[in-house]
């Protein structure tokens, strides 16, 4: 070969960098409707920030917004028919009052749409720095039932009996879908939380559930773990997790846990899905509100909820949107010139925006 055409093919082999990684059906292309829920506290700071970056990259959606508070009794009809029409939404967070009778508008689209597995992943962000490195983690928590059935009841004046439904049906499903995150995702070990040295038949049936599921998938390791002896090992040693599956109250302890312990629920990516829908948020529940002083200072971490947005394009089948915004997020936390006050910084929501479409390419 002469040395003119090695010449060239160096050069071709320096620029073709870029890979096909996804090739679209006729008409994938056409813009997608997605209810946008404000919601409550900063969650119209953080929405409007993903409003504002879509925008930017033109990505293929248009929102149908809804003015959705914590305080309504139900969500409206309008909104749930928006919902299950898109299949698709992005929300804010919404605030649920404690005690006074009043059901969390959060239940009550998760059972309506029947979201039945909520995904949160915690992951180390390159430039935050934490106490743990290597951390990496899915929790995938069932999302239906449990201690959130809402089936309480006074028996008599004073006492009060709470019922944690948890059924084989609901238990298997939240498996399957788990270790089928698991393989797709080329992830190595699935965990199971519970508490069945205490409640024996509710967790037994959980754990029997996944034990089930996991001989399905014989390339993939399973363990279980006790959920009191889970948190002591979340803060001790997460990176020896991987992809956890959980009941539904342990989810959302073990979920916030590790936020806290991979960077902090301000950027903690998450969703909820079913068969037919999705919902997209925060990952943590932890400080999906936040505090009145973070609103009037305009002064949110939109970080989470962009993460969120990019899992939200890759469900919608706009892969190569979902890459664009996510790493200009991580390009700009690894920078750190442009950082909240929960990272250690003084940027108000605006700044980091503007950065982040800095770094769209």
């Amino acid at each position: 070969m002469s040395r003119r055409s090695l010449t060239l093919l160096k050069s071709l082999a320096k620029t073709q960098t870029r890979s096909v990684t996804y090739m679209p059906r006729p008409g994938d292309g056409a813009p997608r409707a997605v209810t946008l829920i404000p919601g409550d506290g900063i969650g119209p700071l953080v929405t409007n920030a993903v409003e504002q970056v879509m925008e930017a990259m033109h990505a293929p959606i248009y929102f149908e917004k809804y003015e959705v508070t914590g305080e309504m009794r139900r969500v409206p009809g309008e909104v749930m028919e928006s919902i299950k029409k898109n299949k698709v939404c992005l929300k804010g967070g919404l605030k649920t009052p404690v005690g006074g009778g009043v059901s969390s508008l959060n239940v009550q689209l998760r059972k309506e749409l029947d979201l039945f597995a909520s995904l949160v992943n915690c992951f180390n962000l390159p430039g935050l720095p934490t106490r743990h490195e290597n951390v990496d983690i899915v929790v995938i928590r069932e999302n239906t039932e449990g201690e959130y059935a809402g089936l309480e009841h006074e028996v008599v004046p004073g006492v009060v009996e709470s019922l944690k439904v948890i059924t084989k049906f609901c238990s298997e499903r939240i498996a399957k879908y788990a270790f089928e995150y698991a393989y797709l995702n080329n992830r190595k070990k699935v965990t199971a939380v519970h508490k069945a040295n205490i409640m024996k038949l509710a967790d037994g049936l959980f754990l029997e559930s996944c034990r089930e599921v996991a001989k399905k998938y014989p390339g993939i390791t399973y363990n279980e773990i006790i959920v009191d002896n889970c948190c002591m090992q979340l803060v001790a040693k997460p990176e020896q997790f991987d992809v956890m599956v959980t009941p539904n109250l342990y989810g959302n302890l073990v979920a916030n846990t590790a936020a806290g312990i991979a960077g902090g629920t301000g950027v903690m990516p998450g969703g909820n899905v079913g068969a037919d829908h999705a919902v997209f948020e925060q990952g943590a529940s932890a400080g999906n509100v936040g505090k009145d002083s973070i609103v009037r200072e305009n002064k949110a971490n939109p970080v989470a909820l962009l993460l969120s947005s990019a899992m939200m394009l890759r469900h919608l089948q706009f892969p190569s949107f979902a890459d664009r915004l996510e790493t200009a997020v991580k390009r700009v936390i690894s920078e750190g010139k442009c950082r909240t006050k929960d990272l250690g910084g003084q940027s108000t929501t605006q700044e980091v925006v503007d950065a982040v479409i800095a770094k769209l390419e």
